[in-house]
């Protein structure tokens, strides 16, 4: 379909002059009546943040998003040009998108007066009505509204008082379309007074010139509440413009948060090289690896006003699946199952993403990430075997676990770490009694391939571990697992006492 050229083309045609919230709410409309997903890819937020956002738009309202780090705060507002008209007209050669038939600027308007119905017409995409700033303390009025640009002024003879030496700011060059700005608490409070008449009385003033512009615009803000009081804070005349404000959130179930790391995280390793290697990701660790960011969330020693990452995860599941790739193509081989000392070795992912209290600082970094493993470790490991203080069995004390146990009373241990080959891995647990079958009669879905059941059962000494059950001495590549009473006695025996024994011997 060939679009209109001119303005006397476009008038002849069926085209009426819409505002940027009037379009948009036609467009959300109709897309509800067909049913159209609105959000592709944001997971989470269909009953909240969602039905919150619709009914803003349904308002034509200018939007807040206020959450933490993490939230998919600006993929949500990037999204928003979905629901923009695939193009539309301006005036050829106008900075701002002047609409043709109610041009607003003084180049537009001196070109429709002198060619009439032939003045030029262009199409703009929609995404080319998307705008995007990040507030930093370094931005100015200038680079958002505009300022006089006197080389131009003395380049054509012209006063400071005309329009014509006007350099326009990023916003009026998005007029007709959607403006955000990220971080708005970042925006010194004198930047954000500019915006005041944009929001409420549509029109942009320059440098104090009886200049009116009536801009159309969808303003879209996002914020971090931790802002408000350590960085900045919004003015209160600038938060009473904005008509909604949308608290956005982490996800509340550990589906939801699996759908977002699936979607999100590269865990499909392909090799153009020919050195591939098959790392498969069972739903177990999945479910762990999402429990980090959960544990991490309700941890006495993280910052919780900072906020835990939707990020963790993903990197979490990426290093993971790179530490399993590592150990494959050092050893040669052209499967690697990850195992449960793959998570502990990636905590890298999870050291960056944490801002911790005092009494975490005084633990270090490094210990609260791996205390939040830890117990996500122990929340998988619960939902799979029982309690080992509780039997169900007429057995004696610690259940099925009592062999295990016996295993390490009598002096025995293990180590395990992620530099293993599978062989050595293997020959490690199967050295434990009865811990083969424990992991065969809990989690019977990994009992056909051995190398799928091996990490099932590093799982079973790591949760008994979690359950104070057994000791475990941390290494740079992994653990030494070992009896929980011999440990506290050898904590006990310092000092003078272990050396009188030491003499006795």
């Amino acid at each position: 379909m060939t679009r209109p050229q001119t303005l006397g083309e476009l008038k002849a045609g069926s085209y009426q002059p819409c505002s940027i919230k009037d379009e948009i709410r036609r467009n959300l409309m109709s897309a509800l009546r067909r049913g159209d997903e609105l959000f592709p890819g944001i997971i989470g937020y269909e009953k909240t943040v969602i039905p919150q956002l619709v009914n803003a738009l349904l308002s034509r309202h200018d939007i807040l998003l206020l959450g933490l780090r993490g939230q998919a705060k600006t993929r949500v507002i990037r999204l928003l040009t979905r629901l923009l008209d695939e193009y539309i007209p301006i005036v050829a050669g106008s900075e701002i998108n002047d609409e043709p038939l109610r041009p607003i600027s003084c180049f537009a308007r001196e070109l429709v007066a002198e060619h009439g119905d032939d003045t030029p017409i262009a199409w703009v995409h929609r995404e080319d009505r998307y705008r995007e700033k990040l507030a930093t303390p370094d931005v100015t009025v200038a680079d958002l509204l505009g300022d006089i640009d006197p080389v131009k002024a003395a380049t054509l003879r012209l006063s400071f008082a005309s329009e014509h030496v006007i350099h326009y700011g990023i916003i009026p060059r998005t007029n007709r379309g959607i403006f955000a700005i990220n971080e708005l608490p970042d925006l010194q409070p004198r930047i954000q007074v500019g915006l005041l008449n944009i929001m409420q009385e549509k029109d942009l003033q320059i440098r104090g010139f009886p200049i009116r512009l009536p801009l159309d615009l969808l303003m879209v803000f996002t914020a971090n509440p931790e802002d408000y009081t350590n960085r900045g804070n919004i003015i209160s005349p600038l938060k009473d413009r904005i008509d909604s404000q949308i608290m956005t959130h982490y996800p509340h179930e550990i589906e939801a948060a699996k759908k977002i790391t699936r979607q999100e995280a590269w865990d499909e390793r392909a090799s153009q090289d020919g050195h591939a290697v098959d790392v498969p990701i069972f739903e177990y660790l999945r479910v762990m690896i999402e429990e980090v960011a959960f544990e991490a969330r309700k941890s006495d020693y993280i910052d919780q006003n900072s906020g835990v990452s939707a990020r963790l995860p993903i990197c979490l599941l990426e290093n993971v699946v790179s530490n399993a790739e590592r150990r494959a193509l050092c050893t040669g081989g052209k499967r690697a199952v990850p195992r449960i000392c793959d998570l502990l070795q990636a905590l890298t992912a999870v050291t960056g993403k944490i801002e911790l209290v005092y009494e975490g600082e005084q633990q270090g970094v490094l210990t609260v990430a791996r205390h939040v493993c830890g117990r996500a470790i122990k929340v998988v490991f619960d939902q799979h075997f029982p309690d080992a203080y509780t039997s169900d069995t007429e057995e004696a004390s610690f259940g099925p676990y009592k062999d295990v146990i016996a295993f390490f009373a009598a002096g025995q241990t293990i180590e395990v770490s992620d530099t293993m080959s599978d062989r050595e891995y293997g020959q490690a647990l199967r050295a434990v009694t009865s811990l083969e079958q424990i992991a065969n009669k809990y989690m019977p879905g990994h009992a056909k391939n051995p190398d799928e059941l091996l990490p099932v059962m590093e799982l079973v000494l790591e949760g008994l571990h979690q359950s104070r059950v057994l000791a475990k001495d941390e290494l740079e590549t992994g653990g030494v697992f070992r009896d929980m009473l011999g440990s506290m006695l050898d904590g006990l025996e310092t000092g003078p006492r272990r050396q009188r024994r030491g003499k006795e011997e």
